[in-house]
């Protein structure tokens, strides 16, 4: 009977240690201490709620967003302190111009960011970005109207494993609607511009508990709203319509 317990207490060990190197897998209950931290959303009051103290490295994360400027305004500190590393920061097909000023004045290396058009081929050009492992963060843009791509379950779990593979931050943004759809994505949230500041509702995180409501006061991180350079209108804005000839 002792040789049975041994052996059981060295099988449940062996299992403890599989499951601390899948910080993928929600194991219904807390965050374990020692699963690896992610990436911080600069904005505290975020990041104390979230089990990876910010966004979850290695996954995927989908916002459900109508305001494209509180999507990036929620963004912006993490791909600021990103573009500060070795890696890549890529933008697939977002649907506004990112207004290059703007985004310097918030202290990001435009050197390490590139932006891509991909069409119909949004879902397959994140998946490549991910798993090269040359991106730090890879951002994609649910296609727009007359597109004829759509978002599978099984084009999520793909991006989920490729961000895994390439040790990078996906980060899909999409229409509210679809939160009414599943997703294998670690975490989901909503985010809206509500009178000047941004207010964050948990739809779901793995490893954590969804329906947190958080609000961020614009005063504590100024953004999109670059301070204005002497050359730029009072108002410069981080993304901005194309321009149409």
């Amino acid at each position: 009977m002792l040789a049975d317990a041994s052996s059981f207490q060295a099988e449940a060990a062996s299992l403890e240690q599989l499951l601390a190197q899948r910080p993928d897998l929600w194991r219904g209950r807390g965050r374990d201490d020692s699963a690896p931290n992610g990436v911080s959303t600069g904005f505290a009051a975020l990041d104390r709620v979230l089990p990876w103290h910010g966004w979850p490295a290695g996954s995927l994360t989908e916002i459900l967003t109508a305001h494209q400027g509180a999507a990036l305004a929620l963004m912006l500190p993490m791909l600021a302190a990103l573009s500060h590393r070795p890696r890549w920061l890529l933008l697939v097909d977002p649907p506004l111009v990112p207004f290059a000023p703007a985004l310097a004045a918030n202290d990001l290396d435009l050197a390490r960011l590139v932006v891509v058009q991909a069409g119909d081929e949004t879902a397959w050009a994140m998946e490549q970005a991910l798993r090269s492992g040359a991106c730090a963060a890879v951002l994609g843009w649910q296609c727009q109207q007359g597109c004829r791509s759509h978002w599978s379950a099984g084009r999520l779990r793909r991006l989920q494993l490729a961000a895994d593979a390439g040790d990078a931050l996906a980060i899909l943004l999409r229409e509210p609607a679809a939160a009414a759809r599943p997703s294998p994505a670690a975490f989901r949230l909503q985010v809206e511009s509500v009178g000047g500041d941004l207010a964050v509702t948990l739809l779901k995180q793995r490893g954590g508990r969804p329906g947190a409501r958080i609000r961020i006061g614009a005063g504590s991180h100024p953004i999109p709203v670059a301070t204005r350079p002497a050359s730029y209108p009072a108002f410069c804005p981080a993304f901005r319509e194309p321009r149409r000839s």
